[in-house]
């Protein structure tokens, strides 16, 4: 039987996630890092879904889900969350099949700038990107340490910490700074990160101005984190993880790009390290990435 990409359903989602899962684990283990995913309610792939359905979609054999990828937009932003095949079927053509359906969606929405994130080892995901125009635009890490060491390396900033609440997702300040770190309003990923995202969000001040927000999750991951010039990162990092050592997780973690050194220097000097490398590719960028850090690569 001839496999078949359709539009994805609600009911596919956690067999999909099973699908990612698998795929990546396969690909860690096979370049050494162990396994790094395990399965997790669904919760951005239902949302993404119930806010842009033409983004979602699942390629089935026989009945069995062998694929799935999804991407969203904002704007004339375009962002390949995921694309996932079984290991049994990557060298068949499926993920090429997939991934020019996905563009489909970035042309229907009239996208201007097409991106995404992969992992930094896989070889045959960069290449199928590259063969439909996607390049390399800058490396990224996945960075941790522990919490205790972490709280006693960072030092006292003077920044204020603001929690966010539900209305501050369609507010004219947090739209100005996603517009100067990212160069598009997410507003719409604001409003699911401080609800069913289940994330704690924070505004950041310095002398009475609201410079940056930050993420911070259960687990004691930081992001996204964003702000107005590419100066204040390191403070908007440096501020998020002191938040993120007030949770119990035993290690904090924060996904930063390599086109702001002064984050990185700051991450290194915190005691955090490299745990995964990744790599930012797509065709071009509204705005260069020294403003801003993803959470991770679905919701970026």
């Amino acid at each position: 039987m001839a496999t078949i990409i359709r539009p994805a359903r609600e009911s596919d989602l956690e067999v999909a996630d099973a699908l990612v899962v698998a795929s990546i684990n396969d690909l860690t283990q096979r370049h050494g890092f162990g396994t790094i995913a395990s399965p997790s309610p669904p919760l951005f792939q239902r949302f993404s879904l119930r806010d842009d359905p033409e983004g979602l979609w699942v390629a089935e054999d026989g009945g069995e889900i062998v694929g799935f990828a999804f991407s969203w937009t904002t704007e004339d932003f375009w962002f390949l969350a995921q694309l996932f095949v079984s290991p049994d079927r990557q060298a068949d053509g499926l993920g090429g099949r997939m991934i020019a359906k996905t563009l489909e969606h970035a042309g229907a929405r009239g996208a201007r700038y097409r991106t995404l994130i992969t992992f930094a080892f896989n070889r045959a995901s960069q290449g199928l990107y590259m063969r439909h125009g996607l390049r390399p635009l800058t490396p990224l890490y996945v960075m941790s340490g522990p919490r205790e060491v972490v709280a006693g390396r960072l030092k006292e900033s003077g920044i204020v910490a603001e929690p966010l609440d539900p209305d501050d997702a369609s507010s004219d300040w947090l739209r100005a700074i996603d517009e100067a770190s990212l160069g598009v309003s997410r507003a719409r990923h604001h409003a699911y990160m401080l609800g069913a995202g289940g994330l704690q969000g924070f505004a950041f001040r310095a002398g009475g101005e609201r410079f940056g927000h930050a993420y911070v999750g259960a687990d004691g991951h930081v992001g996204p984190i964003a702000a107005r010039e590419a100066g204040q990162l390191p403070e908007a990092l440096t501020a998020a993880l002191a938040l993120a050592c007030r949770t119990p997780r035993e290690r904090v973690s924060a996904f930063l790009p390599g086109s702001s050194p002064a984050a990185l220097t700051a991450a290194l000097d915190a005691g955090l390290r490299i745990a995964l490398p990744m790599l930012l590719m797509g065709d071009a960028l509204p705005r260069p990435w020294d403003r801003y850090c993803p959470r991770n690569p679905g919701i970026m």
